[in-house]
C-alpha cells in the first residue's frame, strides 16, 4: 500500500449520504440567491458536485450533476441545459482525475481543479452568446478563480464530519 507522500493519510469515516444530499442542497439553495450580475460570486453547486465526485465518484455521478444542473437552468429561466451541460462535462472530467487529485495538497488539489471549473463557466458563458446573449467581458472568468480559491476551505467543511476524534478510545472499534 503506498503512503501519500503529502500526509493526506488520516483514515475517514464512510460518508453519510444523507450529508451528501444535504450538502448539494445547500449548494443549490445558494445558487438560488438572485444577486446582482455585477457582483463575482463563486460556483458553490459546481464546488461542491467536483468535490464529491472527486471523493464519492461512485455515489455522485454525472446523472447527479445533470439533474442539479437543469433544477439551476428552470430555476435561472436560462437557456435549457446551459448548466446542464456544464455540470456534467465538470463531473465528467472530475471523475476522470480523480484518483491522480487525491494525491495532492489542498492547495495543488485546487490547481487542479481550476481548469475544470475555468472550463465548466467558459461552457455557460459560450452558450448563452452563442443564442444572442452579450459577451460579459473576460472579468467574468474571476469567477474560477474564486471558486477554485475556495476548495481548501470546501474540502475541510465536508470532510470534518468523516474525521476521526483526535482523543481516541481505546475500547471504540473505530
Amino acid at each position: 500500500m503506498a503512503i501519500n507522500p503529502f500526509g493526506n493519510s488520516e483514515i475517514l469515516r464512510p460518508v453519510n449520504p444523507w450529508f451528501i444530499a444535504f450538502s448539494l442542497l445547500v449548494a443549490m439553495l445558494f445558487k438560488f440567491i438572485p444577486i446582482d450580475r455585477n457582483w463575482i460570486t463563486p460556483d458553490l453547486m459546481a464546488l461542491v458536485l467536483v468535490f464529491w465526485n472527486i471523493r464519492q465518484p461512485r455515489r455522485i455521478g454525472i446523472g447527479v450533476a445533470w439533474c442539479f444542473g437543469a433544477a439551476i437552468d428552470v430555476h435561472s429561466a436560462s437557456v435549457f441545459g446551459e448548466h446542464a451541460l456544464a455540470y456534467t462535462l465538470l463531473s465528467y472530467f472530475a471523475i476522470t482525475i480523480h484518483r491522480r487529485v487525491m494525491w495532492f495538497s489542498p492547495v495543488m488539489q485546487a490547481a487542479h481543479i481550476f481548469p475544470l471549473l475555468l472550463a465548466a463557466q467558459a461552457i455557460t458563458v459560450g452558450i448563452r452568446v452563442m443564442f444572442g446573449g452579450t459577451f460579459p467581458g473576460a472579468w467574468i472568468f474571476a469567477e474560477s478563480v474564486l471558486t477554485a480559491a475556495l476548495w481548501p476551505l470546501t474540502q475541510f467543511l465536508l470532510l470534518a464530519p468523516q474525521k476521526l476524534p483526535q482523543n481516541r478510545d481505546n475500547d471504540r472499534p473505530i
